[in-house]
């Protein structure tokens, strides 16, 4: 393992040197050992080395945890997957469907059907969020609900807001990412009558010993954190006061009511490698909950029309759970979804994160680094360099 690490070192190491990413830390765990590798920076600027417990937003590496949270309140009987989710929040009770996903607000059809929590949970609700599509829905969603991170809204206010907004597909009819999770993590705030991070305190990071994974990070640890590292407009390497887009204030406000389930969380490796292992030992899920929440439940259409800024989504060897994307073919898998064996299950992050845990040889492979870009730099071809880091991390962590 010794001489693997040393090659995941020099790997990443490469992508450092030649000024494609500032820092990365990647975790192998393997035969109940866990080898890591922190390379580069966490501040170029103050010279400040990467270290193993640096902390990372890890984007929609949220959305496995906030799924599990939910799947623990599943298996106590809190709801069934069938359940409307309007019996939590009535606001949904009647939704309007867009005839165009990039057609006029006003242009739209009853839906056939509510939402169900199995809908939230398989991303299959209908709703979308700013930035994926052209149409007007676009702007709706960034004046409705405010910055996807940090909205100044209150959970009620902001889910009063999505719940006014039309869907761009009918209930269960495809798979369309969007604020499913943030959804999700509020109505399950709502049904325990607290905030989401004391929700998912109580759920996952207590009982897992997740000691470093929250919304945002006290002043205590924050000489940890790593920097928001992206691009200029030339594709030279540069620190930015904030998330691109505008998605996050610079300092979340202590008293900010709104957490983005979806995206909102940070971590570290070790702290993720203990959610990670769920999936591979068991104990935060009981065995058939575990099973319910890593089968495939897309049918073939919804997998192989999937697509993400018009590149495929799954493709014919990777499914979705509950909340997890579900190798079902391990030949023809998706590394950036999780690649090894059969039902191994990941989900990366829009920022750098990816992670995977394999149950065939109970092994968990974990990459954390900030590799933040605007959609028209990542069209333009920078930030290259971040996923080859994780093809090359995935090589060798899995050798």
């Amino acid at each position: 393992m010794e001489s693997g690490l040393d090659a995941i070192e020099m790997a990443l190491g490469a992508v450092v040197a030649a000024g494609e990413l500032a820092g990365a830390v990647g975790l192998v765990w393997r035969g109940g050992e866990a080898r890591v590798a922190a390379v580069g920076w966490r501040d170029i600027e103050a010279g400040l080395p990467m270290q193993r417990d640096s902390i990372f937003r890890i984007a929609s590496m949220s959305k496995p945890i906030v799924s599990a949270a939910a799947m623990t309140m599943l298996q106590e009987g809190r709801f069934s997957l069938e359940d409307p989710i309007s019996r939590v929040a009535p606001e949904f009770l009647v939704m309007r469907v867009l005839r165009d996903p990039d057609g006029p607000l006003d242009d739209t059809t009853p839906a056939d059907r509510q939402i169900t929590f199995e809908d939230l949970l398989t991303h299959r609700a209908g709703l979308t969020q700013a930035g994926f599509h052209t149409g007007p829905i676009d702007a709706a969603h960034r004046e409705a609900l405010g910055p996807d991170l940090d909205s100044p809204l209150s959970p009620d206010a902001w889910i009063a807001g999505l719940a006014a907004l039309p869907l761009v597909g009918q209930p269960g009819a495809a798979f369309t990412y969007g604020r499913s999770t943030d959804l999700l993590g509020l109505l399950l705030a709502r049904m325990e009558g607290a905030p989401l991070e004391e929700v998912l305190r109580h759920r996952v990071f207590e009982p897992l010993g997740m000691t470093d994974t929250g919304f945002s990070v006290p002043a205590e640890k924050r000489h940890r954190r790593a920097g928001h590292y992206g691009f200029d407009m030339e594709g030279r390497l540069k620190k930015l006061p904030a998330v691109p887009g505008g998605a996050a204030l610079p300092e979340r406000p202590d008293d900010m009511e709104f957490a983005s389930g979806g995206a909102g969380l940070w971590s570290t490796v070790d702290d993720y490698l203990a959610f990670a292992r769920t999936f591979v030992d068991g104990g935060l899920l009981s065995r058939e909950t575990l099973a319910l929440m890593t089968a495939n439940r897309l049918t073939e259409a919804q997998r192989l029309g999937t697509q993400m800024f018009g590149m495929p989504t799954f493709g014919p060897g990777c499914g979705f759970g509950l909340g997890v994307a579900v190798t079902m073919d391990p030949a023809t898998a998706p590394v950036i979804r999780g690649k090894g064996g059969m039902g191994t299950v990941g989900w990366p992050g829009a920022y750098g994160g990816w992670w995977q845990a394999d149950p065939t040889d109970g092994s968990v492979a974990i990459l954390l680094m900030h590799n933040m870009l605007e959609l028209e730099q990542l069209t333009a071809g920078y930030g290259l360099g971040g996923y080859a880091a994780i093809m090359a991390f995935h090589a060798l962590a899995t050798a």
